[in-house]
C-alpha cells in the first residue's frame, strides 16, 4: 500500500508538478488516493468526514460521486481540488504527491491542472462573459494572444461565443453554467471537478448541461462529478457511492 513516505517529493514544484501542460496518456492513472482520511476536530468532538478512502481515477473516466447528505461527497471533491487538505493518507495527481505542497503551490496547481464547475456558477458580476472565462488564464501570466484564442475556443465549445460581451446578469441560469464550464475547460486542465453542476437549474437546463458534459467527456475530458440525481449519475461511466465518509460501492458501467 502506498503511503506519503513512499512518494518522493519533487525537487521543484516549478520543474515537476507545475511544468507545462497535461502530459497524460489515455487510460493512465490520473488521481490516486490511498488511505485518505479527513478529520474535523473541535475541543469537544472529532468528526471523520472521510475515512480510509482508496480511489484511482484514470484519464478519460467520468466518475459520479453519490451518497446521502453528510456522506462526505463535497469534502472529497474539495480535497481532490486542493481546496482542502487531508488529515492523513496519500494523494497523487498525475503521479506527483500534492498533499505537502505550500498554499501558493497548491493555488498554482489548481489554476493549471484542475477545472472547477460549481453549483452556484461563481461568475464575477462586473466582468463580461469573455473576461470571466479569460481571468484564470490571466493569473497564469499567459500572453494576451493565447488567452484570446483559448477563451474564444472555449466559448465556442459550449455554444456561448455569441454572448461573449454580455454580463452574467444578462444570462439565464443555464447560460451562466455554460460560461462556467467554458471557464473550467479553457485552461486544458487534467481533470474537471463538478460539484452538483445542475443543482441550481431547472430540469431542461440541467439536461442541457449534462449533455454538454457528455460531449466534453466524449472529446477526452476526465470528469469527477458530485451529484444527488440518480439519472445524472447513470450518465457517468462509473459511480462511487459514499456513506459516512467511506466508499461503500464502486460500480463501473462501461
Amino acid at each position: 500500500m502506498m503511503t506519503t513516505n513512499d512518494v518522493k517529493a519533487p525537487a521543484s514544484t516549478e520543474e515537476a508538478v507545475l511544468a507545462g501542460g497535461p502530459k497524460t496518456d489515455a487510460g493512465k492513472s490520473l488521481i490516486q488516493l490511498e488511505g485518505l482520511t479527513k478529520v474535523f476536530e473541535t475541543e469537544e468532538v472529532e468528526t471523520h468526514a472521510l475515512s480510509n478512502i482508496h480511489l484511482n481515477i484514470r484519464q478519460g473516466e467520468w466518475v459520479a460521486i453519490v451518497g446521502p447528505s453528510g456522506s462526505g461527497k463535497s469534502t472529497l471533491l474539495a480535497v481532490l481540488g486542493l481546496l482542502d487538505t487531508a488529515s492523513r493518507g496519500a494523494y497523487l495527481l498525475d503521479g506527483r504527491s500534492v498533499l505537502e505542497l505550500s498554499p501558493s503551490d497548491r493555488a498554482l496547481v489548481r489554476n493549471r491542472h484542475i477545472g472547477f464547475i460549481f453549483q452556484s456558477f461563481n461568475l464575477i458580476g462586473d466582468l463580461t462573459v469573455f473576461e470571466n472565462v479569460e481571468l484564470p488564464l490571466t493569473y497564469r501570466g499567459m500572453p494576451a494572444a493565447e488567452r484570446k484564442q483559448r477563451t474564444e475556443r472555449a466559448l465556442e465549445k459550449v455554444g456561448m461565443a455569441h454572448r461573449a460581451r454580455h454580463m452574467p446578469g444578462q444570462l439565464s441560469g443555464g447560460q451562466q453554467q455554460r460560461v462556467a464550464v467554458a471557464r473550467a475547460v479553457a485552461g486544458d486542465p487534467l481533470i474537471l471537478l463538478a460539484d452538483e453542476p445542475t443543482g441550481n437549474l431547472d430540469s431542461k437546463n440541467g439536461e442541457a448541461v449534462m449533455q454538454l458534459l457528455s460531449e466534453l467527456h466524449k472529446g477526452g475530458a476526465t470528469i469527477c462529478m458530485v451529484t444527488h440525481d440518480p439519472a445524472h449519475a447513470r450518465t457517468a461511466t462509473r459511480t462511487v457511492s459514499l456513506f459516512d465518509g467511506r466508499i461503500v460501492q464502486d460500480e463501473q458501467r462501461r
